[in-house]
């Protein structure tokens, strides 16, 4: 975007998004409405891993406390000023929302915003499929906790909501061991499906989709290993997909050391999300998802800094 007027001033911000599966710090260096990312900082907490009887443990609590402390003293350390904090689901869909958030704030000193699913959608929009790939299409932003769906026409969004699974969720909802057997791929389809009868009825088909968070990055990443595709490509079709889920079924010692290669953090998720992706997939009539490499994050940072900045 082109700036006007006056040259505005070099900043460097902290964007720190508290998900349910991980907590990610990115440093940005901004200029007006433009940024780039400096560099990033990612911990698999696993918080939905936490979650008992509807409510964050004291366990998870702290878990967060500690890696949100350590974010802010890094960026001290750095001479910055400390990051701005946001939560999706991960504090979002639970019944102690406001003790944990309370906790949060007292323990490492950083205001703790939380996310209403529709927001999370449109922040996911805004950073990740406006100006980016095809002008019309559906973004899906599959989370750890939670997956966010947006409609958008001629980069307008049109519709959005949240649905109430992830990648982390689904596994530990539905998956005994490692990876989910043939009656458990069944439930966490089931899950999905509920959902979207739920939350989008029957939905117009859309051929074209942006893609959102780890589990897509790292179905793209699988696809290009296990199916010899060149590293760079960021393109999943639905056809490969479901090439890639069949495969893994029943996965080869060789396919098994590509994964962990491709998705170490994610052996356990990965394919949940994967299922929770083409079922997506199926439901809007999706054939080919473009993996983005901003999201949320993104979004917050034009929605809740630079355009504050310019006010």
């Amino acid at each position: 975007m082109e700036q006007k007027g006056v040259e505005s001033q070099l900043m460097i911000c902290g964007i720190v998004d508290l998900g349910s599966n991980t907590i990610r710090l990115s440093v940005y260096q901004c200029q007006g409405e433009k940024f780039h990312l400096l560099t990033h900082r990612k911990v698999t907490a696993g918080l939905a891993d936490y979650v008992e009887h509807g409510a964050l443990s004291p366990q998870g609590i702290q878990v967060a406390c500690q890696t949100l402390n350590d974010d802010r003293l890094l960026m001290e350390n750095l001479g910055f000023a400390p990051p701005r904090v946001f939560a999706t689901a991960s504090l979002r869909n639970i019944s102690n929302t406001e003790e944990a958030v309370a906790q949060l704030q007292a323990e490492t000193g950083l205001n703790v915003e939380v996310l209403s699913g529709t927001e999370e959608a449109r922040l996911s929009f805004l950073g990740a499929a406006h100006g980016n790939g095809p002008a019309s299409g559906l973004l899906i932003d599959l989370g750890g906790g939670s997956t966010e769906l947006v409609r958008y026409e001629n980069y307008l969004l049109q519709s959005a909501c949240s649905l109430s699974v992830g990648s982390l969720s689904l596994f530990s909802r539905n998956v005994s061991g490692l990876h989910p057997d043939k009656k458990e791929r069944k439930a966490i389809r089931a899950q999905v499906r509920a959902q979207l009868e739920k939350r989008v009825g029957v939905p117009s088909p859309v051929p074209h989709a942006c893609g959102v968070g780890g589990t897509v990055r790292a179905a793209c990443q699988v696809a290009n290993l296990l199916l010899d595709r060149p590293q760079d490509i960021r393109v999943l079709s639905r056809a490969e997909l479901h090439q890639l889920l069949k495969r893994l079924k029943h996965p080869s010692h060789r396919d098994l050391h590509l994964l962990l290669k491709a998705a170490p953090d994610r052996i356990h998720t990965l394919i949940p999300g994967m299922l929770a992706l083409e079922t997506i997939a199926e439901t809007y009539g999706v054939e080919t998802i473009t993996a983005s490499p901003w999201g949320v994050r993104e979004g917050y940072l034009r929605d809740r800094v630079l355009k504050e900045g310019q006010a």
